[in-house]
């Protein structure tokens, strides 16, 4: 247990829960954490003396305090520990340390969170979902009102002295704890929280039972069916399970997926989708050297079809059968390889506009991650 020094010169505090104050005569004290700052500054060691900073510790300077008495000698005081609280936030902001806060109360608009001398804001928006999915029937007023008092980690996101701007968030706080153990496949249960046009935040539950992060499943990934209004599939409150397909750290976003729990009905065979009744035209075209009677290709699909033609490896693309489903998934063309096994050096595309679906019968060379690479290099080329 360290003790520091009465005596004038430079003392390092590893640890400033044990410290004791015995001298005002303190010339300079070097802290290597952001938190201890916080535990010496409570104990009025610091809060009178300037800081520098970087990326790696906050570094406080104490000057001798004051001891007159007097209101002017108080105000002084108080600035010197304003301007260096309010150097210490710039800190925090840059260097992106955590902050252990306390709650003092709440307005309208979210908390009021305690930072050395000075009270911050933490808008509601900014706080982690797992308050709201823990006490769902509670407002959040109701919610901000039990918090009073606690702790709470955060990170300075605005720290503007001139402005007496200083807001938190503690979803970015929280982002920095959990998003390394989110991986694209992973698949969570998850809760729906607000519902926008183009689709829906959805917070996803930890082993822990809490819900920390929040992803978006874009109207486009709810359902293999086309969507008129995502509302009428989700609402608040709703419990689903979602797939993460795409996570962006830079951005702290993560994508999801609801439909691609499910098969798309296409990436097997025509015969699961498309009863083989009237609806379903026997008839085949060559998109090859020999141009007889052809099925209308879907509109982009023939300049796809010219593209494929010239790859290596590729010798004859043909139509071999068009139908119509019941239901629209999307008005875009759309293009997959299908799981079907291939049949000798023929593999089988599946292609999609609207209603209407045609079968593709590629006669190639080339192994399946062969081909994916050619459609790849083609739908590049493809405006």
């Amino acid at each position: 247990m360290l003790s520091l020094s009465s005596r004038i010169g430079s003392n390092t505090c590893l640890d400033a829960s044990s410290c004791t104050y015995s001298s005002l005569s303190l010339s300079s004290l070097v802290c290597v954490n952001p938190l201890i700052i916080e535990r010496i500054c409570q104990r009025n060691l610091c809060p009178v003396g300037k800081f520098s900073t970087n990326a790696a510790k906050i570094t406080p300077t104490t000057v001798n305090p004051i001891l007159d008495d007097s209101s002017d000698a108080n105000n002084r005081q108080s600035q010197s520990r304003s301007s260096a609280d309010w150097k210490a936030a710039r800190a925090y902001k840059e260097s992106g340390f955590i902050y252990e806060g306390k709650i003092q109360g709440f307005n309208g608009g979210g908390l009021l969170v305690r930072f050395f001398s000075l009270v911050g804001f933490l808008p509601f928006p900014q706080m982690s979902p797992s308050h709201s999915c823990k006490e769902p029937q509670k407002s959040i007023h109701e919610i901000a009102k039990g918090l009073t008092g606690s702790i709470i980690s955060v990170k300075v996101i605005q720290a503007n002295e001139e402005m007496k701007k200083l807001v938190f968030s503690e979803k970015d706080a929280v982002w920095n704890k959990y998003s390394s153990r989110v991986n694209v496949e992973d698949i969570f249960v998850g809760r729906v929280g607000s519902v926008e046009d183009y689709g829906a935040f959805i917070h996803l539950r930890f082993p822990d039972g809490l819900y920390h992060l929040t992803g978006l499943v874009h109207v486009s990934e709810v359902s293999w069916d086309l969507i008129q209004d995502i509302r009428d599939i989700l609402n608040e409150g709703d419990e689903v399970r979602v797939k993460v397909i795409k996570i962006d750290r830079e951005k702290s976003r993560i994508t999801l997926s609801i439909k691609q729990l499910e098969e798309d009905p296409l990436l097997e065979t025509l015969e699961k989708v498309i009863p083989q009744d009237g609806s379903v035209i026997s008839d085949s075209s060559s998109m090859s050297s020999s141009n007889s009677n052809t099925i209308e290709p879907l509109p982009g699909l023939g300049a796809i079809f010219e593209e494929l033609l010239q790859e290596d490896g590729i010798d004859d693309v043909r139509i071999t059968r068009q139908g119509f489903e019941k239901r629209v998934v999307s008005q875009d063309l759309q293009l997959w390889l299908s799981n079907a096994p291939p049949s000798g050096k023929k593999f089988t595309l599946l292609a999609r506009a609207g209603r209407q679906v045609q079968e593709i019968q590629l006669s190639t060379f080339l192994d399946q991650e062969g081909i994916k690479k050619a459609l790849q290099r083609v739908l590049e080329r493809v405006p």
